[in-house]
C-alpha cells in the first residue's frame, strides 16, 4: 500500500510569534492525523510569545518547543494549502510549489495588547478561542472532504 504523505498546510503571519503558532498548534491538534501543519512568518520575530505559550498551555497544548521561522524555508517544498492569519502576510505571501489552496482569515494581533499581564492574557485567550473556532471547523471540513474523496484500498 502506497502511503501518500499528509498534505502540508502552512500558516503564515508577519512575525510568526503569536497568531500563526496558536493556529498551527490548534490545527495540528485537531487534524494532526491527516494534515502536516507548519507555520512561518514574512518577517519572523525570532521568538514565540510567552503569553501564546501560556494561552495554549491552558488548553493542554505545549508549544514551548516551537520556533519562529521564515516562510522562505518552505519555498522548496510542496505546500498544499497556505493560510494567512494577518493582513500583512496576505500581502507578502508568495505562491509555493504545489499550492492548491489559499485562505486568508485575519485575527487581531494579541502582541499589541496593552495593560498588565492579566489584561494581555485575556486578549490572547480571545484570539486563541477565535482561532480555535475557525481552525477546528476547517479541520472538520477537511476530514469530511477526505472521507468523501478517499477510495478504499484494494
Amino acid at each position: 500500500m502506497h502511503h501518500t504523505p499528509a498534505p502540508v498546510v502552512l500558516i503564515l503571519c508577519t512575525g510568526n510569534s503569536c497568531r500563526s503558532h496558536l493556529a498551527e498548534a490548534i490545527l495540528r491538534h485537531a487534524a494532526g492525523d491527516f494534515l502536516d501543519v507548519r507555520s512561518a512568518g514574512s518577517k519572523p520575530a525570532g521568538y514565540v510569545h510567552p503569553l501564546a505559550i501560556k494561552a495554549m498551555a491552558e488548553l493542554g497544548i505545549d508549544i514551548s518547543g516551537h520556533h519562529s521561522k521564515h516562510m522562505d524555508e518552505f519555498l522548496q517544498q510542496d505546500v498544499e494549502t497556505v493560510i494567512t492569519v494577518c493582513g500583512n502576510a496576505d500581502q507578502a505571501c508568495p505562491v509555493f510549489p504545489g499550492q492548491l489552496n489559499r485562505h486568508h482569515w485575519g485575527f487581531d494581533d494579541p502582541a499589541h495588547a496593552t495593560g498588565d499581564e492579566a489584561a494581555q492574557l485575556a486578549v490572547f485567550r480571545r484570539v486563541r478561542d477565535e482561532i480555535k473556532r475557525v481552525f477546528e471547523a476547517y479541520a472538520d471540513g477537511r476530514r469530511d472532504q477526505a472521507k468523501t474523496t478517499a477510495t478504499p484500498c484494494t
